[in-house]
């Protein structure tokens, strides 16, 4: 076996990082399978200019939906358009036979919401960022 060179680029360009992308993507499609990312967006709109305002990201891959964005603008709030949201990513994720539905959020955020929607906490990271909580909930379908 030859010995690779180990360099370290603090600024590396960001097209180098397919030289590490490509051959996990094939080692992992070689194990499991392609992903087959499949997103979906539910978008707000403000009613009078048709701006969008926030709204839901997320995509299906490996039989689980991740919830990669929500926000509701803050004077939304607590009118349950977040319950709406979070709703419609269930119903797409049940169409697409999921296991179930994952998100990651920070201390600061909504908890409280996430937890009375069912999901539950299965992981989190501490000082991320200092002083704060990275949570990872997951709900069962």
């Amino acid at each position: 076996m030859t010995v690779p060179e180990i360099i370290v680029d603090e600024k590396p360009d960001p097209g180098q990082r397919q030289a590490i992308f490509t051959p996990l993507l094939n080692y992992n499609d070689s194990r499991v399978g392609p992903p087959t990312l499949l997103p979906f967006a539910v978008f707000l709109r403000d009613p009078n200019n048709h701006t969008g305002i926030g709204g839901l990201w997320a995509y299906s891959a490996y039989d689980w939906l991740f919830v990669e964005l929500l926000f509701v603008p803050e004077a939304m709030r607590r009118h349950g358009i977040g319950s709406k949201l979070m709703r419609h990513a269930e119903d797409v994720a049940l169409k697409r036979s999921c296991a179930g539905i994952w998100l990651d959020i920070y201390s600061f955020q909504a908890r409280g919401f996430y937890e009375k929607l069912g999901y539950e906490i299965f992981g989190a990271l501490d000082d991320f960022p200092k002083g704060h909580t990275r949570y990872f909930f997951r709900k069962l379908l």
